[in-house]
C-alpha cells in the first residue's frame, strides 16, 4: 500500500465485504506506447458517489469508457453492477446511466420529445416531465436542443442520462458550462439520486464540486489511481499542519502547527483579546490535489 510521508495510507480499501457497485483491478489499456490505463485498482461502493479526479491525459475517461462496456482493456479483471462490462447485453445496459462529456445529436427534437424518445429504450423510466423539471428545463420543454445554450444541452445529457432510473451512473464534466446557481442546482439534483439509492461515478475538474458531492474521492494520474479516500482525509489531509498568521508591532508572523486552536489561545492571551490580521488556513482538497499530481511526477522523474 502506498502511505504518505509522515504513513497517512494514500489508498485506503474499502471495508471488508462491501458490496460492491464497481471493482477494477489491474485494468490496462494501451495506444501504442502510451499507457492510458496502467493497472487501475478501482472499488465503488453501491449507494456512494465516487469523485474521479486527475489532470488531462491522466486515464481518466479511458477508464470510465472501459467501464461503461464501450472500451475494450488489455488487460485486467472488471466487474460492473456483478458482469464483465467486456460482455455487455441490453438488461446489464439498462441499468447503465451515461452522461458523456460531449454530445452533439438531437438538434432537431424538441427537449420533452428527446428525453420522451429516450425513456422507450429503457423497462422502467423515469416520469418524463419530472426528469425535465429535476434538471432545470421545465421552461425549455418545447425547444429544440439545436437552440438550447451550452449549459442547458448539458441538462439535457443529464436528463438522458437518468431517465432510464439507472442502477449506476457515469457523470463525465456534467456541469461543465453551467452558471453558478445552475452548478448548485444540480449538486441538489446529485444527492436526491444519491439518497435514492443511486450509484454515481462522477469525474471533474470542479475541486467543490468533488467536496460537495463526494462520499470518497480517487485521484488518477499517468493512469493509475495514485489516491483514494473520503475527502476530508485524502492523502493525510486531516492530519496536514495548520498555518496560522498574525501580526504584531514589527512584523508579520507564520507559524504551521498540528494544533492552531492552542496557538490562538496563547496569542490571545498575550494580546489581550483580539490577534491582529489573524487568519488559519488548513490545505483544502485542491491543494492535496495539486500536491498529490506534483509528487506524482517527482517519483517518476
Amino acid at each position: 500500500m502506498t502511505t504518505a510521508s509522515e504513513g497517512t495510507p494514500l489508498i485506503v480499501p474499502v471495508a471488508a465485504g462491501a458490496d460492491l457497485a464497481v471493482r477494477a483491478r489491474g485494468l490496462t489499456k494501451a495506444y501504442g506506447d502510451v499507457r492510458a490505463a496502467d493497472g487501475v485498482d478501482l472499488d465503488v461502493v453501491r449507494g456512494e458517489v465516487l469523485a474521479l479526479l486527475g489532470p488531462n491525459g491522466a486515464g481518466k475517461t479511458t477508464t470510465t469508457e472501459i467501464l461503461e462496456g464501450y472500451r475494450h482493456r488489455d488487460a485486467g479483471e472488471v466487474s460492473v453492477l456483478g458482469r464483465d462490462p467486456a460482455k455487455p447485453d441490453p438488461t446489464w445496459r439498462s441499468r447503465l446511466g451515461i452522461v458523456l462529456q460531449t454530445a452533439t445529436d438531437l438538434a432537431d427534437l424538441t427537449v420533452e420529445e428527446s428525453v420522451a424518445h429516450f425513456a422507450g429504450y429503457y423497462p422502467h423510466p423515469r416520469d418524463v416531465g419530472e426528469v425535465i423539471d429535476a434538471v432545470g428545463l421545465a421552461e425549455k420543454r418545447t425547444t429544440r436542443g439545436g437552440q438550447l445554450s451550452g449549459g442547458q444541452r448539458r441538462r439535457l445529457d443529464v436528463a438522458l442520462g437518468i431517465i432510464g432510473g439507472p442502477e449506476l451512473l457515469f457523470l463525465d464534466e456534467p456541469t461543465t458550462g453551467f452558471d453558478p446557481q445552475a452548478r448548485r442546482d444540480f449538486w441538489d439534483l446529485i444527492r436526491s439520486l444519491r439518497a435514492e439509492g443511486t450509484t454515481i461515478l462522477l469525474t471533474t475538474h470542479y475541486l467543490d464540486e468533488a467536496e460537495a458531492l463526494a462520499d470518497r474521492v480517487a485521484v488518477i494520474a499517468r493512469g493509475r489511481v495514485i489516491a483514494c479516500d473520503v475527502p476530508a482525509r485524502l492523502g493525510g489531509r486531516d492530519d496536514s499542519l495548520a498555518t496560522v498568521r498574525w501580526r504584531d508591532e514589527d512584523d508579520d508572523h507564520v507559524e504551521r502547527v498540528h494544533e492552531p486552536t492552542a496557538l490562538v489561545e496563547q496569542l490571545a492571551h498575550r494580546f489581550g483579546g483580539e490577534v491582529p490580521s489573524l487568519s488559519i488556513h488548513r490545505p483544502s482538497l485542491e491543494d492535496v490535489y495539486l500536491e498529490l499530481i506534483g509528487r506524482d511526477h517527482e517519483d517518476d522523474a
